[in-house]
C-alpha cells in the first residue's frame, strides 16, 4: 500500500499501546517514529536528578525554565529502535521507571516544558512523513495533520498492560498502585490549563480494549486505504469517529 508523505498523529490515555501503535505504523509504512512522551520524560528525569520537581510534586520554575535553554534531550536510532539521550548520556531505562511516571504529569503541565517539546517536535515534522503519539499531537503540535487517531481503553485493562511492563522490568509495584497512577494522570493531562489532553474533533477513536496489536493494525490500513482512495475493506467496527 502506497501511503503519500503525511502525519499521522496519535494522541489517547496513558497505557493504551500508543507507542507500540505507532512504532509498528511507522516499520509499515516507513515512517519515522517520534516519541513525545520520551522528551517529556527526559524533562521530568532531568528535574528529578536537579532537585527540581519534589517529592509532593512541587516545581521550582526558578531553576526549570531556564534549564530548559541548554537542555539538550535527542533521540538515536539503534537495532532496538530510538533511544533517548540526554546529552551523550542514554537515558531509555531511567524514563521508563514509575518514578518517573509519577511525576511526568506535573512538568508535562508547565506551559514552558510544553513550548520546549513542540519546539523539538515541529523540527523534525517539517519534512513530514511522520508518526507520533502523546497527549495533544493532534491539537497542538501538529494540528494540521492528515490522520489523527485518539486511543482509549478501560482503565482496568490498562492497568494490567501497565503492570506486566513495569514488573518484566523488574519493578516491585502493586496493581493497586500502578491503577491510582494511571488515574491521577488521566485528571493532571485533562484538567491541565495547557493543551490538556482532549480528542480533535476530526480524530478517529480507537478503542483497544478487546484488541490485539493485529487487530489494530488492519484498522489502521483499512483507514489509510480508505481515506487515500486505495480501494479495500472499510475501517473495522472497532474503531469509532
Amino acid at each position: 500500500m502506497h501511503i503519500p508523505d503525511i502525519i499521522i498523529a496519535i494522541d489517547g490515555y496513558s497505557s493504551t499501546g500508543k507507542s507500540t501503535f505507532a512504532k509498528l505504523i511507522a516499520s509499515e509504512f516507513g515512517f519515522l517514529y517520534l516519541d513525545s512522551g520520551a522528551l517529556y520524560r527526559g524533562v521530568t528525569l532531568y528535574a528529578m536528578e536537579h532537585g527540581i520537581i519534589k517529592d509532593d510534586n512541587s516545581i521550582d520554575l526558578g531553576k526549570l525554565k531556564p534549564a530548559l535553554t541548554d537542555l539538550d534531550i535527542r533521540f538515536r536510532s539503534s537495532d532496538k529502535g530510538s533511544l533517548t539521550y540526554i546529552g551523550d548520556r542514554c537515558v531509555e531505562k531511567e524514563i521508563r521507571t514509575l518514578a518517573v511516571s509519577d511525576k511526568v504529569s506535573p512538568i508535562a503541565a508547565v506551559p514552558e516544558v510544553r513550548e520546549y517539546v513542540d519546539r523539538k517536535l515541529r523540527e523534525f515534522g517539517k519534512k513530514k512523513r511522520i508518526v507520533m503519539d502523546g497527549r495533544d499531537i493532534g491539537t497542538t503540535v501538529f494540528p494540521e495533520a492528515e490522520l489523527k487517531i485518539f486511543m482509549t481503553a478501560s482503565p482496568e485493562v490498562r492497568a494490567e498492560r501497565r503492570l506486566k511492563e513495569l514488573l518484566a522490568k523488574g519493578e516491585n509495584v502493586s496493581y493497586e498502585d500502578v491503577l491510582h497512577n494511571l488515574a491521577e494522570r488521566d485528571r493532571i493531562d485533562s484538567s491541565r490549563e495547557t493543551s490538556p489532553l482532549a480528542k480533535a474533533d476530526d480524530a478517529l477513536i480507537l478503542d483497544n480494549s478487546d484488541m490485539t496489536l493485529d487487530d489494530q493494525i488492519k484498522w489502521v490500513k483499512a483507514v489509510l486505504s480508505d481515506r487515500f482512495g486505495n480501494h479495500a475493506e472499510k475501517p473495522m467496527k472497532f474503531g469509532k469517529s
